[in-house]
């Protein structure tokens, strides 16, 4: 099979995402070859392909759509640009790899997935926590019955981004009409990774909040408006019958923290901040460290840790899928399905009533 060709929008040399995680986790996966670049401007672009061996760098993203090298093209922009990036590369009949959210709403997802569907071109969205290794480990865990029968599934992000201050590149989240925001990027990420381990929410009650008028911009003193929400708390019951809480929480300026704890009635599992995974079982026994074992890493010794390394685990299930047939990266439809429950946590907080949570087949259904 020949190597997948890649072209890469959004390849800043100024610390941009895509340069921090998808081309050094591309550089690491033989069935992969990044054949192209682009920024906004020629220089950076030239730039990015220089450091990273890349033959071909524009300045206009058609021009890499286009391109007759480029067979996947990765969205790695702000959120707003998605839709007529994403649009652009299926019209080119490329397949897309697009950043979490696809879409800024339910309504502009639902149509991504319909006109990729439509062209015939596998999509795939950046929910790539999911496919971390040790988070795998976790699912493998709980389905094998180390905790016995789950009772309760807790979930705490608490960081200090998107808060009282914030870098002036990131002025635009502060704006709720860009669907970049605590809710849409916090929230979404850890409950889709929460979710990915035990399973969907049957029902659920919400607050989602916001507790900053204002954010400086740490680089110019700027004070801007701040319309989105800084802070989400739900609890609920998943599919299961198991008890559901979470709290997320921007803006955190100390004492910050990242974990999920699963509760059973064998015994307990944590991930860490890592996504690395603790356990004990039986009665007032200490957590210990569960190395997540070597068949979980799906790709050569690389080096590559933290986010290009869960980042080269999306790229792998890709490449699997593209090769065997399976589904295991995430596709436009998975981003739906998280965007409905974003809306459900949304109008559970606004109504103050507790919400059934429906699949999108439900939604479908009359």
């Amino acid at each position: 099979m020949r190597r997948i060709r890649v072209g890469v929008i959004g390849a800043s040399t100024r610390g941009g995402w895509a340069t921090l995680t998808h081309l050094p986790a591309l550089k690491a996966l033989p069935p992969y070859e990044v054949t192209a670049v682009s920024t906004t401007r020629r220089d950076s672009a030239e730039e990015t392909a220089r450091r990273f061996g890349v033959p071909h760098a524009f300045d206009r993203a058609e021009a890499l759509v286009a391109h007759p090298e480029v067979d996947l093209v990765v969205v790695s922009v702000r959120g707003p640009e998605h839709e007529r990036l994403v649009r652009a590369a299926v019209d080119a009949g490329k397949h897309v790899l697009c950043e979490w959210p696809a879409g800024t709403s339910t309504a502009q997802t639902a149509a991504m997935l319909a006109r990729a569907e439509s062209a015939g071109v596998r999509h795939v969205v950046g929910l790539q926590r999911r496919l971390a290794p040790g988070v795998r480990y976790l699912k493998d865990l709980v389905a094998d019955g180390y905790v016995g029968r789950l009772r309760s599934a807790t979930l705490r992000v608490a960081i200090p981004m998107m808060g009282a201050q914030r870098p002036a590149a990131a002025a635009y989240t502060a704006d709720a009409a860009n669907g970049v925001n605590t809710l849409t990027i916090l929230a979404a990420h850890y409950l889709d990774t929460l979710l990915a381990v035990v399973g969907g929410i049957r029902d659920v009650s919400a607050v989602v909040a916001r507790q900053f008028d204002h954010t400086v911009l740490v680089e110019t003193g700027e004070s801007v408006p701040v319309t989105s929400p800084d802070q989400v708390l739900l609890s609920g019951t998943l599919q299961s019958g198991a008890v559901l809480s979470a709290h997320i929480e921007a803006g955190k300026r100390s004492g910050g923290d990242v974990g999920i704890t699963l509760t059973g009635t064998e015994g307990d599992l944590v991930l860490r901040g890592d996504l690395t995974v603790a356990g004990t079982r039986g009665e007032g026994t200490p957590l210990e460290t569960l190395p997540t074992p070597e068949h979980y890493l799906w790709l050569p010794a690389s080096g590559l840790s933290g986010e290009p390394l869960e980042v080269a685990h999306l790229y792998a299930a890709f490449a699997r899928d593209l090769a065997e047939g399976t589904r295991l990266a995430p596709t436009f439809h998975d981003a739906l399905e998280l965007h409905r429950l974003l809306d459900t946590l949304v109008e559970a907080s606004e109504t103050g009533r507790r919400m059934a949570v429906r699949s999108s087949a439900e939604a479908r259904s009359p």
